[in-house]
């Protein structure tokens, strides 16, 4: 028997509501909690208003909703299939000749739904906002100083002195170590006050040393003297490699549209783009992950009954849940490290928790 689209209607709102609802919950909880960790950092920064505080907290609203949509979905579903179940309707409904499959197609559509809109509409808004949220973080509670930028025409850095900034810009990057990075055809701008410039460096090469830059062939220009010429030129620095690779876009501040064509970039100027790979096929894997959710708290609720304890079967998704969480962080892990290919490290926990859902429902129904 075929299940009718007044009953596939009734099922997938059924379970988007419950989701939903779920999913508000959660992310209230999340901005409660993220408030009162910010106004506890704002408590010595004067300039921290609770206008900024409240700011900050709501702009990471969207990028909280994506971490915990899994967790919604899992808790959502969990709960409308064991309200169905109780209610007998699941039962009446299988009575008639509906099997499992049929019913839960609505419910799993559901959540590839979910799983789309995040990746083409909730994804883009949070990286916007999530790139305020930093602005914000690091020019009220952090005071940081040092921003990078990379473009097409080459890799752009700024950095304090002691008496202003000092601006590089360089056309390639020849090579990266932990503790070494080598620009060539190096242009630096100095400036004090912020925008009053001082002096320009023009020089073939640059490396970063710790503590220092070194120029090699390097000729500065001051306005109203004459340029100068020197073999190796040295400039005080606070920033490091690390500090250098950490200050590129974080993933989570990226568009999915973005990710892409910022992957090829990073990757042709010699920097290790492993961590955006890894989050641009964990977006891909989305949809699938979030249908994965769905099987699981299928497999621990459609078989509830008022004998068996309530208890176990909540804390059976639960334990199942957090598993998954913890598991993806390894295989993410993994993938940064060089021991997964990034593909396979975001596609597996999607993955293996779809084929592990579809045994158990298999076990289940047929035996």
């Amino acid at each position: 028997m075929r299940i009718s689209p007044i009953l596939t209607w009734y099922f997938g709102r059924h379970v988007l509501f419950s989701i939903l609802a779920i999913l508000v919950l959660l992310v209230g909880l999340i901005f409660i909690g993220d408030t009162i960790e910010l106004l506890r950092r704002a408590s010595s920064r004067p300039d921290a208003t609770m206008s900024i505080v409240l700011q900050m907290a709501t702009a990471r609203i969207p990028f909280m909703t994506e971490k915990v949509l899994p967790f919604g979905v899992l808790f959502g579903a969990m709960y409308s299939f064991w309200k169905l179940t109780g209610n007998q309707e699941l039962v009446v409904t299988r009575a008639a000749g509906v099997s499992a499959w049929q019913f839960l197609l609505p419910p799993l559509l559901c959540a590839f739904l979910l799983g789309t809109i995040q990746i083409t509409a909730l994804n883009p808004l949070s990286s916007i906002l999530l790139q305020k949220y930093e602005k914000l973080d690091a020019r009220y509670l952090k005071g940081v100083s040092s921003v990078m930028n990379l473009s097409s025409s080459g890799l752009w850095l700024r950095q304090g002195t002691q008496n202003g900034q000092a601006v590089i810009f360089a056309r390639t990057v020849q090579s990266q170590e932990e503790e070494r990075i080598d620009l060539r055809d190096v242009t630096v701008f100095r400036f004090e006050n912020l925008d009053d410039f001082t002096s320009r460096i023009d020089s073939a090469r640059a490396v970063l040393e710790p503590g220092l830059w070194h120029f090699y062939d390097a000729w500065s220009f001051v306005p109203g003297q004459k340029s100068t010429f020197a073999k190796n030129l040295e400039l005080p620095t606070n920033l490091t490699a690390r500090k250098i690779q950490d200050s590129f876009a974080s993933p989570d501040t990226m568009s999915f549209w973005d990710l892409k064509p910022f992957i090829n970039l990073l990757e042709r100027a010699g920097f290790n783009a492993k961590r955006h790979r890894i989050h641009f096929h964990s977006l891909l894997s989305r949809p699938l992950l979030l249908c994965a959710m769905v099987l699981i708290a299928a497999a621990f609720c459609l078989k509830f009954s008022r004998r068996r304890r309530v208890a176990l079967v909540i804390g059976g998704g639960v334990t199942t849940g957090f598993l998954l969480y913890f598991f993806t962080d390894v295989a993410s892990a993994l993938g940064v490290s060089g021991g997964l290919p990034p593909a396979l490290s975001a596609w597996a926990p999607a993955g293996i928790s779809t084929l592990l859902g579809i045994s158990t429902l298999l076990h289940l129904e047929d035996g």
